[in-house]
């Protein structure tokens, strides 16, 4: 595990790494996880949040030396939320408490991290080949899809947007703000880091089966229906002045195509006959203007909310100057450090 201790000297306050790893009836796999992870990075804090288990999580992972933290509201995104707001760490590595992840990854992640000064990186799933339903194909598929279409919309590069293992700065972690319920959350864990244009990268990592035993929370289609929509929801909120545009010049053909036989009619016998379409018409021609007003109002709305999420970012101390304050509050001398030196 690399540190600032070994980058720069004796003299540097460790970085603190926070593990955190949501769970829900995973009694089966998280002393897996905890053993795993513990072993590749042995200073790290341990926490699992329980997401309402009805078996014995809970205990496996206090057994295992973990701080356990309940979590009442059910869903995934619930629990990030929690997580993020709970935990005070300088990098977070999150993973999914169901051990189809390889811990012996984490160090090159956070390494990644560090030496790129990154703000995220994702451990983008290669399947190990032990288990033909390890990755199924219509997870796969699935994947891809809701992968690409985000890209399309918000620009990027990922190959694997839903994994359930990424390692997050401090910035990162304190300036997310989660409203995602469940499963969906790793798209909006994705589109922040777009939205804010923070550097980011993958990092490949073997994706096992799970343990003998343990059942999968995922459901294809369900899972896959919100994730589309929480990707509705964000084009909205995130690109409003794209998609009432759209809208707009949508409307607006359709009132176009209505107008032109009334027009044609009216220039040559001089009447309208058709008086209700004529009114369809002029309505949808409004509602395309009004569409397009609201694009402009909500857009500027959009670029203060994404000013806001910025200054949290800025605002929020980097590792050293954390680090330095920590060693300060325990009257340790508070080391001199350069900005090449920051994460």
């Amino acid at each position: 595990m690399l540190t600032n201790l070994e980058a720069l000297g004796q003299s540097q306050p460790a970085l603190r790494i926070a593990l955190i790893v949501p769970c829900y009836n995973e009694a089966l796999a998280i002393g897996q996880v905890l053993t795993g992870f513990r072993k590749a990075l042995p200073d790290a804090a341990l926490h699992v949040f329980d997401n309402n288990s009805t078996d014995d999580t809970a205990a496996v992972a206090r057994a295992h030396g973990a701080e356990v933290t309940h979590v009442r509201l059910r869903g995934k995104g619930n629990v990030v939320r929690r997580m993020f707001a709970d935990v005070e760490a300088d990098i977070y590595i999150m993973v999914d408490g169901d051990a189809t992840y390889d811990a012996a990854q984490a160090p090159h992640m956070i390494n990644m991290l560090q030496q790129h000064k990154l703000d995220m990186v994702i451990g983008s799933r290669v399947d190990d080949g032990t288990n033909h339903s390890t990755y199924r194909p219509g997870h796969r598929l699935g994947n891809r899809l809701l992968t690409g279409s985000v890209l399309w919309i918000f620009g990027g590069h990922f190959t694997d947007m839903l994994s359930g293992y990424r390692v997050f700065s401090r910035r990162y972690a304190k300036s997310f703000p989660a409203s995602a319920h469940g499963f969906e959350t790793e798209t909006e864990l994705t589109v922040h880091a777009l939205e804010l244009r923070m550097p980011y990268a993958e990092h490949p990592t073997a994706y096992s089966s799970r343990p003998e035993g343990s059942m999968s929370k995922l459901s294809t289609f369900k899972d896959g229906w919100r994730i589309l929509k929480t990707i509705a929801k964000l084009v909205i909120s995130e690109k409003p002045l794209e998609f009432f545009s759209l809208l707009a010049l949508l409307l607006a053909l359709i009132s176009i195509g209505m107008a032109i036989p009334i027009a044609l009619t009216y220039l040559e016998l001089g009447v309208v006959p058709r008086l209700p379409t004529a009114v369809l018409t002029t309505g949808t021609m409004l509602s395309a203007l009004l569409s397009l007003v609201c694009g402009a109002v909500l857009n500027t709305v959009t670029l203060g909310r994404r000013e806001a999420k910025w200054l949290a970012y800025l605002g929020t101390p980097g590792p050293r100057v954390t680090c330095a304050q920590d060693a300060a509050k325990h009257g340790a001398p508070m080391p001199a450090v350069s900005n090449a030196a920051a994460l």
